[in-house]
């Protein structure tokens, strides 16, 4: 998968502003008593980031300087994402609500890290700043390195809480499946993460989905390309 081809922002601006947007919400999770106060689980979603973060370069190199961060938020939002530059957060309620294995959760992690990785952020944060300036200002602005700190966290924001599109979403999926099988977890969870997710979306979406559009094509996509990486996961299993 390439990634996004609409990158106007420098990919340095958006790391920075996506690390002191990530950090802020820590800082304000902190002080309401909602950040990793299950230590167990905390550490279970930093085991799962430590396999796969180190195969994420073969699909982004710049991947291999990121800091990367896995944090937990107290909350029954059924939600997770990952931030340009590596920032990863999970809601426990995408983990009490669908009592992931850790397949399942790898399935998740692995999808939002591929978002990164592609630079779908990035991209959306261009979209956004281009709305608001223009293009005849934002190439000026681009040149010059003065974009503002609110047009950029604005961007942020918007990068973590705006859907993405179809094409996004499948590229995505594709390259999480691939993360997941090569960092040692089965591929065939992503298709149970969305089995579940479905069920629980029949009364109250949860915003997992309002974010991440459930079609009814989607794990049909999934499914089709297990083929292609279900190989790379049990060449992990393997002794040897």
């Amino acid at each position: 998968m390439k990634p996004s081809r609409l990158l106007l922002l420098p990919r340095a601006t958006v790391e920075n502003s996506s690390a002191q947007q990530y950090g802020e919400l820590m800082r304000q999770a902190a002080q309401k008593g909602a950040l990793n106060t299950d230590r167990r689980q905390v550490e279970r979603l930093r085991n799962i980031a430590r396999r796969l973060v180190p195969h994420a370069a073969r699909f982004n190199p710049e991947a291999e300087r990121w800091r990367w961060e896995v944090n937990l938020l107290n909350s029954k939002a059924v939600n997770a994402f990952c931030m340009p530059g590596g920032k990863i957060a999970f809601f426990s309620g995408i983990l009490t609500s669908l009592q992931l294995s850790d397949d399942e959760a790898a399935a998740i992690m692995g999808h939002e890290i591929a978002h990164a990785l592609l630079e779908h952020g990035r991209a959306r944060m261009s979209e956004q700043v281009l709305k608001n300036v223009g293009i005849g200002v934002a190439a000026t602005l681009f040149n010059l390195g003065q974009l503002s700190t609110t047009l950029l966290a604005e961007g942020a924001n918007l990068a973590v809480t705006l859907p993405f599109s179809r094409k996004h979403e499948t590229d995505a999926d594709l390259v999480g499946l691939e993360l997941a099988a090569r960092a040692g977890y089965d591929p065939r969870a992503a298709v149970s993460v969305w089995k579940k997710m479905s069920q629980l979306g029949a009364g109250q979406p949860p915003q997992f989905l309002s974010t991440h559009p459930a079609h009814a094509s989607r794990i049909r996509e999934i499914e089709a390309a297990l083929p292609r990486v279900q190989p790379l996961y049990e060449r992990t299993r393997r002794p040897g």
